[in-house]
């Protein structure tokens, strides 16, 4: 069973599309009404009176045409403008019925188990996107700018506690901050220490602590003469 509900047209629409001012609408639906007070027809089964706001805020007057209420304006206008007419608001009627048609109301008890279910379901999927998203963003946030701060002190650290052990100068010290900051960017797949994740945050530490400089490293600063 399809909804039922009472389409409308504005005396607006209808304005725009029979070409004339609102006002010269306004006043031709107040002469129906008239009319159909003196043959005692009720004119509530075609106009509605109602109020619209302009673009300065005012509550002005207008009314919402029905379909009959659309047929009873049409025979007011002859020629090519009342044809025109007539196949517009017909046209947007159809368009109106054709959209209440796609929504149904349950009518047993299985169309609303369903129809539950069917809610049940598409709610759970919003959920678990934006767990997904969440832990998509969870995995993928960076170090805070005091994070990066302490990750830079591990490494100035842990550079002086092995130039210190093994007495090196100035030139030995840049190629291990070199090798050290290499390692880090390779194995965490980073440009720079400032786009580490944060869920890699304490893993980058450990690893600067047990930090040593390779075999290679290590012949180049003995070629210096610096070991």
């Amino acid at each position: 069973m399809t909804v039922q509900i009472e389409q409308t047209l504005t005396s607006l629409e209808v304005a725009e599309m029979v070409g004339k001012t609102h006002n010269m609408v306004l006043r031709d639906i107040r002469r129906i009404i008239d009319q159909l007070a003196e043959s005692k027809n009720a004119h509530s089964e075609y106009f509605l009176e109602t109020e619209y706001e302009d673009s300065t805020g005012r509550s002005l007057p207008s009314f919402l045409l029905t379909k009959k209420g659309c047929e009873l304006f049409s025979t007011r206008m002859t020629g090519s403008k009342g044809t025109k007419f007539a196949v517009a608001y017909i046209e947007r009627f159809n368009e109106m019925e054709n959209h209440i048609k796609q929504f149904r109301i349950p009518t047993s008890q299985r169309e609303l188990v369903q129809l539950a279910l069917s809610a049940n379901e598409e709610t759970n999927q919003r959920v678990d996107e934006i767990d997904d998203r969440l832990t998509d963003i969870e995995m993928n946030k960076l170090i805070t700018t005091e994070d990066k701060g302490t990750i830079d002190a591990h490494v100035r650290k842990k550079v002086h506690s092995i130039c210190k052990d093994f007495k090196l100068e100035q030139k030995a010290k840049s190629m291990l901050f070199q090798e050290l900051g290499s390692s880090i960017k390779k194995l965490f797949n980073v440009p720079n220490r400032g786009r580490l994740k944060d869920k890699d945050f304490m893993s980058a530490l450990e690893f600067i602590d047990s930090w040593q400089p390779s075999s290679v490293t290590k012949a180049q600063i003995k070629q210096l003469d610096l070991f």
